[in-house]
């Protein structure tokens, strides 16, 4: 005798989906933690963390509301970009670059700048040259308008520019590295009131690349590398102010 067949089984339900609210706690663990990134990167590069300022876990925990992994994690990557220091069994503290680390550090800044500017010189067409040259009206207008945070940029992105016209995105990248400890180690130790670079020495550069004159191209960056380095003063003393107020959260 046939059997009669078995009658379809229901279709296996889908578990609905979460609401779009569920997303939201990763999305404001991002926001925190880019917070708390930009707070210890601006004490730091706005002179408030003195070098060797001690980081707590406990303390940023409690100042910003948040957990000890979400800290550690934030901590780790100020430390990749050489912010902080974490030391074993002892914390974290505000990165404290030695005498002979900077001098290492400006020493493998000129010499690749050196190169770069060699190449720049040889390659750089005159759109180019021109476009290096509004630049350096950027940097005039942000110089004489007082604004600080433009006038850094723009300082900074010049070398950028530069090193971008010898056609070497491998040096190029070798730079920026080297730019950002440059950078961390003059916000560390260049007296208040110090240009971080010079808009005349820029000037100077541009120049002889126009005019294609290597030699004079090299050492115009290099002696503008030197009077930045000169300018560092390895001896800030220590704040008395707490964390927060260092952080500008309090």
């Amino acid at each position: 005798m046939a059997r009669s067949p078995s009658p379809p089984k229901p279709a296996a339900r889908r578990k609905p989906s979460p609401p779009a609210e569920a997303a939201a706690p990763a999305a404001e663990d991002g926001d925190i933690e880019e917070r708390i990134y930009r707070s210890v990167f601006e004490g730091v590069t706005g002179q408030r963390l003195a070098p060797g300022t001690k980081l707590p876990e406990a303390s940023l925990c409690e100042l910003f509301g948040v957990s000890r992994a979400l800290v550690r994690k934030v901590l780790q990557r100020l430390a990749h970009d050489h912010i902080v220091e974490l030391r074993p069994n002892r914390g974290a503290i505000v990165a404290m670059p030695s005498p002979d680390e900077t001098r290492q550090i400006f020493e493998a800044r000129r010499a690749l700048e050196a190169a770069l500017v060699r190449m720049a010189v040889r390659n750089a067409t005159k759109a180019e040259v021109a476009e290096l040259r509004r630049h350096l009206k950027e940097e005039h207008a942000a110089m004489h308008r007082y604004t600080q945070p433009d006038w850094a940029r723009l300082a900074s992105s010049f070398h950028l520019r530069v090193a971008r016209l010898a056609r070497n995105p491998i040096l190029e990248r070798y730079l920026s590295e080297l730019m950002s400890r440059c950078s961390l180690i003059v916000a560390l130790y260049e007296p208040p009131g110090n240009a971080s670079c010079e808009h005349e020495e820029h000037a100077a550069v541009v120049d002889a690349i126009a005019r294609g004159d290597e030699d004079t191209a090299v050492r115009a960056m290099e002696e503008h590398l030197l009077v930045l380095e000169r300018n560092i003063a390895l001896d800030r003393p220590a704040s008395q102010r707490s964390l927060g107020q260092m952080l500008g959260l309090g």
